[in-house]
């Protein structure tokens, strides 16, 4: 009897079959107790920050408060900011501070803006009613403030509803983060609410390069530490951050200082995503967590990176994300159309003959593609999958089938189902020193 494995795709998952005679390996999350009342443990968490004031006295210190920015995740982004906004503007409305003082800040960094029914998700059909609500747009100088620049010479231009708030609070969630180590935190401001320059400049591809620049790496992330410096300089009153499961509910939260908040959050993220292997494997399938997380192609790079963990040297990586929303960034797509070969498209980021927005997209879809084949099963049609070495198929179970006659049929094979939820490292090498997870595929 054939083996069903279900993998999360889009809204519903998907799933596929199995030949239980293969040497397949699935691994899934531990198990992480569910917060019962999520809203009364937020506001709990703003009465009773991990470090610094409680909001109430942050909001009591201010001279006059006219206006409260929220920033938020945007929709490619699993976060349940609805139930944070919930427990949040209770506590602001209890602090007398009104619904129209308010902004809600959606940090697309360089995103296109959330649309309407994305922002419904993201605020709440309650909310929304009660609410303003802005996309960044990270391309309009207009709305940008400037800041001076960091010690590596980055312009820092920062929103300016944000900037001109009286009071500033940023929230989101903490996972795993193919280049930037982890998500949340500092990236509510750094791309998150962002200008074009400051972004470009924190995600070059002499950062994007980097070795530390990759998942699971913390402190030495060069991203991390230049997103921190922006941080610090523009300010950030308080923050809320949470941990969420593979149904994307709310397991952890925290709330006051965001580099105190985030550290905690992080430390519980190492706790239960990695899991050890012994050796790298000859296929691995995985996905980017379904729905909204595997929007589009530009969005699924991420599982790729996934895979490029776990996979040997000239494996094969089987990438399953339904992009309904098709490819994504445009200039991701006009490099994923160039005709050029990975090593070609790598070599001229690096040498800076590429520098556009979302090129750190390609340098890292390119740099995976130098070490490992990748199959791409989703909604798009063969022909959306450009020309630099994506290869197309059907169903999990054609590109299974046709990387066995690569690999043999004793080919190793691991199946991520849940994207960033559970990372594979080697088990020779430290789970605090990640980075050495990718001495193997680094190109320089």
């Amino acid at each position: 009897m054939r083996k069903i494995v279900k993998i999360d795709y889009g809204k519903n998952g998907l799933e596929f079959s199995i030949n239980p005679s293969l040497n397949v390996t699935v691994f899934h999350p531990d198990a992480q107790k569910v917060l019962e009342n999520p809203v009364k443990d937020i506001r709990k968490a703003i009465k009773n920050p991990l470090e610094g004031k409680p909001l109430q006295k942050i909001i009591e210190s201010k001279k006059k408060v006219e206006k409260v920015c929220v920033v938020v995740s945007d929709a490619t982004r699993p976060v349940p900011t609805h139930i944070i906004l919930d427990g949040l503007i209770g506590e602001l409305n209890d602090y007398g501070i009104q619904d129209n003082q308010i902004l809600i800040l959606i940090a697309t960094g360089l995103h296109r803006p959330s649309k309407t029914d994305e922002i419904e998700r993201i605020i709440g059909k309650h909310l929304i009613r009660r609410l303003k609500v802005k996309n960044h747009v990270a391309t309009d100088t207009n709305s940008l403030q400037y800041f001076g620049n960091t010690e590596d010479n980055i312009p820092i231009y920062i929103n300016k509803h944000y900037c001109s708030s009286d009071v500033k609070i940023t929230t989101g969630y903490v996972e795993p983060h193919f280049f930037f180590g982890f998500a949340g935190g500092r990236k509510s401001l750094v791309p998150g609410i962002a200008g074009k320059e400051t972004i470009q400049g924190n995600h070059s591809a002499k950062n994007i390069v980097s070795a530390y620049s990759r998942f699971g790496i913390y402190k030495e992330n060069v991203l991390h530490k230049n997103s921190i410096e922006i941080c610090e300089t523009v300010g950030i009153d308080f923050t809320i951050n949470v941990c969420i499961n593979e149904n994307h509910e709310i397991v952890q939260v925290a709330a006051g200082d965001y580099k105190k908040v985030h550290e905690t959050l992080v430390d519980y993220q190492h706790k239960y995503v990695f899991n050890e292997i012994q050796e790298p494997y000859d296929i691995v399938i995985c996905g980017n967590g379904g729905y909204p997380l595997d929007l589009n192609l530009y969005q699924a790079v991420k599982s790729m990176a996934i895979g490029e963990i776990a996979v040997k040297k000239g494996g094969t990586i089987i990438s399953v994300n339904e992009c309904s929303d098709g490819i994504g960034a445009e200039k991701f797509k006009q490099l994923l159309f160039s005709g050029k070969s990975p090593e070609e498209i790598y070599s001229l980021i690096l040498n800076g003959e590429i520098s556009v927005p979302d090129q750190w997209e390609i340098q890292i879809l390119s740099r995976i593609l130098m070490k490992a084949e990748i199959f791409v099963v989703s909604s798009l049609n063969e022909q959306e999958l450009g020309n630099i070495g994506l290869k197309y198929a059907k169903t999990v179970k054609e590109a299974i089938d046709i990387s066995l006659d690569t690999h043999g049929l004793q080919a190793k094979i691991l199946i991520l189902p849940n994207g960033p939820q559970i990372l594979p490292f080697l088990k020779y090498r430290k789970k605090e020193k990640i980075l050495k997870n990718y001495e193997d595929s680094k190109v320089l």
